[in-house]
């Protein structure tokens, strides 16, 4: 039996929190002179209905299991959508439930993709509320309730494994609330460095703060209608590369690396790849954009760029990757299909996965020779078991089929293929921009209401890993124990 009154109980606090996220828009407003109601009144009637829901169920105290766990997730992503819209509605700014919506929904899980058509049009107070969603959803805001539930009287381990990107387990504590915390600290620490170099770099502090929150969500929202290409600055590019790769590096690794612990750094498989595979990619790239770009440090900026912007998921744009050529174009669409490392902030498929993916089949064919020697496959010194890599690979058959699905439907609804192809690449795996009439000087503004509301789902699928809301369809999920 499921406990739908704890889940109530928990809906609420998140709702709670949602609301005071939402008041720091306010103070923007009020800076800018602009009209502070409509994000004001949608904090408040998110803090009414949440501390409604928080107290009627406050003596619930039954112990989450993992159905609960899977089912929480899940509901909160569609109320964080469902209120996290309501600025953008009672603002007028957005008109229409599936634009504001996708809009929502590509901020919460980080996917960049935007139906804006005018941002700096946009007032000031609403975009920084546009920027909080991908904060929040950066790390996964379960994370963060997990590390403040303990004070509520909620437990939080099956919240944390339903939500906690990736197929790693890693943990910086033997207590979940305590590494739900930590990694916290460090997202807020890196956070707060990133502005203030953005700052000093010469984005004002309203860009800097907005940029920081989209770069460690992996986000990619932009405050310019031109993205990063509008600061023209090397340092700010630079300092948005270094960010982004940290972004997309496994939390945990750069908690002991902060810590001084190198040792568990470099015993990261995942991490040595992530580092070698985008310097690698962005060499590839280089000569093709040298062949446009005269100057060899430009060139190899903006390669650099667009590479760890996209395998990342940012989403970031510094220029038209689709002007060099169809190979580029090629190149930097299958890069959608990369992803940054196992918990990190980033989307996609995850390096582990291709790396499990990748020394299996290259074991398999030594299995073939030696059938009966025992041949174990190691990432980072442990063996990985038959269990995970099942796992494994089952996630990338469904990526494969979810991928080939969305792109069909989208075809069927009357879109080109390259548009279709590009679409669905870019909202499963959380990148942003695409190919076709999705590219990254474009936007999602043309696609249908039904298009933009199935786009949304996909997103929600990509971020949370595909099996956190593919099992809530499986008839078994439901059945009392």
């Amino acid at each position: 039996m499921i406990h739908f009154k704890e889940i109530g109980k928990i809906m609420g606090a998140l709702l709670v929190l949602i609301a005071l996220l939402m008041l720091p828009g306010v103070g923007f407003s009020l800076y800018f002179e602009e009209d502070p109601w409509p994000i004001l009144s949608a904090a408040v009637i998110t803090m009414i209905l949440g501390m409604v829901l928080f107290f009627s169920f406050s003596k619930q105290d039954q112990n989450i299991r993992k159905r609960e766990g899977y089912l929480i997730v899940a509901l909160s992503w569609v109320f964080m959508a469902g209120f996290g819209m309501l600025p953008y509605i009672l603002s007028h700014e957005i008109n229409g439930f599936s634009d504001a919506l996708f809009e929502t929904l590509s901020g919460l899980t980080t996917t960049g993709a935007s139906i804006l058509t005018d941002i700096e049009a946009m007032p000031k107070g609403l975009l920084f509320w546009r920027s909080m969603t991908q904060w929040i959803g950066g790390l996964g805001i379960i994370v963060l309730t997990v590390a403040i539930f303990p004070l509520l009287g909620i437990g939080g381990i099956e919240l944390f494994v339903a939500e906690s990107p990736g197929p790693t387990s890693d943990k910086v504590h033997p207590r979940i609330s305590e590494t739900a915390k930590r990694l916290w600290y460090v997202y807020v620490g890196l956070t707060t460095l990133n502005m203030l170099l953005y700052w000093v770099g010469g984005m004002s502090f309203y860009d800097a703060i907005n940029h920081a929150l989209t770069t460690l969500a992996t986000g990619g929202f932009s405050t310019k209608n031109a993205s990063m290409a509008h600061f023209e600055s090397p340092f700010i590019q630079y300092v948005a590369i270094v960010f982004m790769f940290l972004a997309g590096t496994n939390f945990t690794v750069i908690y002991f690396g902060l810590l001084g612990k190198v040792k568990r750094v470099l015993q990261s498989d995942e991490f040595k790849t992530y580092g070698l595979a985008l310097l690698a990619l962005s060499v590839i790239l280089y000569f093709p954009i040298s062949a446009v770009v005269p100057d060899p440090e430009l060139a190899f900026r903006k390669s650099l760029f667009q590479v760890v912007s996209l395998v990342t998921t940012t989403g970031y744009v510094t220029d038209n990757y689709t002007q060099y050529g169809q190979g580029v174009t090629y190149i930097c669409f299958m890069l959608l299909f990369v992803g940054g490392c196992a918990g990190s902030t980033a989307g996609g498929i995850k390096f582990v996965r291709h790396l499990t993916f990748i020394k299996n089949s290259w074991l398999e064919f030594k299995r073939l020779v030696h059938p009966r020697a025992i041949v174990p496959l190691m990432i980072n010194g442990d063996r990985v078991t038959g269990r995970i890599i099942t796992h494994i690979m089952n996630f990338l058959l469904l990526y494969l089929l979810i991928f080939v699905f969305g792109a069909l439907t989208l075809s069927i609804m009357g879109y080109d293929l390259p548009t279709s192809l590009g679409a669905v690449a870019t909202c499963l795996a959380n990148v942003g921009p695409g190919i076709g009439s999705v590219g990254p000087v474009d936007n999602f503004a043309f696609f249908s209401p039904a298009a933009k509301i199935f786009l949304s789902f996909i997103m929600l699928l990509g971020r949370l890993e595909l099996f956190t809301i593919l099992i809530l369809f499986t008839p078994f999920f439901w059945r009392a124990n």
